[in-house]
């Protein structure tokens, strides 16, 4: 069954960005310890969901679109430049008025909710995040961008801990009422 996963990493104290929405904090860690893991999570994916926030950054980047030939529905109120070769979807409007098609443009396979804790807030506010894979790294940020700011207290059932080289560890939890947890 497709599910809607939020993999993002935070600091310790819950911050995907720093106050002034930099990740320096973040690539100082490198990937290499993480590569594998990432590797096989991104093999299950078959389209992603990302704010204009996170599209951004990923332009500012300047390397090629690093998501081949997946579906991504970017959730913007403006004008954003297209990525050659990027299968693009530019979208308006509350998650849910999206969610059935980008979930169905994945194939079978699951939808990634990339960065913005903002956007990850809206699909879990809306019933519609059913897994949270939060790594967290050993840092404190005292501040920032928040890893899901949710309009009501959600609760999460812990299903698996991965610990990592260099002291990050990953929490994967299930998140939606009645959908049944993923399959170990």
């Amino acid at each position: 069954m497709s599910r809607t996963q939020y993999y993002v990493a935070a600091s310790a104290d819950g911050y995907i960005a720093d106050r002034e929405n930099h990740l320096d904090w973040l690539l100082q860690y490198g990937f290499e310890a993480y590569q594998d893991h990432y590797d096989g999570f991104l093999a299950d994916v078959g389209a992603l969901a990302m704010g204009a926030s996170t599209y951004e950054f990923v332009l500012r980047q300047g390397e090629k679109w690093p998501y081949g030939g997946l579906p991504t529905w970017v959730f913007t109120h403006r004008e954003l430049p297209r990525i050659a070769g990027a299968d693009l979807r530019f979208v308006q409007g509350p998650v849910a008025l999206h969610a059935e098609a980008s979930r169905e443009s994945a194939g079978g396979r699951n939808l990634w909710v990339v960065g913005g804790g903002r956007l990850a807030a809206q699909f879990a506010d809306a019933g519609l995040l059913d897994e949270l894979w939060l790594t967290l790294m050993p840092i404190a940020l005292g501040g920032g961008h928040p890893v899901l700011p949710t309009a009501a207290a959600k609760d999460l059932r812990l299903q698996r801990t991965t610990h990592f080289e260099g002291g990050a560890v990953e929490l994967r939890y299930a998140l939606s009422p009645g959908r049944e947890a993923w399959p170990e």
